[in-house]
């Protein structure tokens, strides 16, 4: 699910490319993917619907959610149950915090893919 940042022709032939992935202990943990599914979940409110709208099954969703929440320390997803909708889901503050860092990180990223393609132009 890991897509490229981004992808700029050096010569006939050659790219240079890249993904950025956020590690703990050696173990990917946060990347394109997470990214993703945090920003569906908080927009539908919906680990299901999240899930269906990246094709991925609902078990799969909840085992990445699982990892990052125990990678974590602290919730980044927690369910609520009952009220009108029958409950859902919801984006922690935290979580919401390595949205934006990723983000930032990502960008910073991108400018230096940008910047070793013109060397290499």
């Amino acid at each position: 699910m890991a897509k490229s940042i981004s992808k700029k022709t050096v010569h006939p032939g050659f790219t240079v490319n890249g993904s950025l992935w956020i590690e703990k202990k050696g173990k990917r943990f946060f990347g394109p993917g997470p990214l993703q599914l945090l920003e569906l979940i908080a927009e539908t409110g919906s680990i299901r619907q999240a899930a269906g709208q990246m094709q991925m099954s609902y078990k799969k969703a909840w085992q990445i959610i699982n990892n990052l929440n125990t990678m974590a320390g602290k919730p980044l997803v927690v369910k609520q149950s009952g009220g009108e909708k029958g409950g859902g889901s919801v984006v922690t503050d935290e979580a919401k915090l390595l949205i934006n860092r990723y983000k930032l990180l990502r960008n910073r990223f991108r400018d230096f893919l940008e910047k070793e393609t013109v060397i290499l132009d």
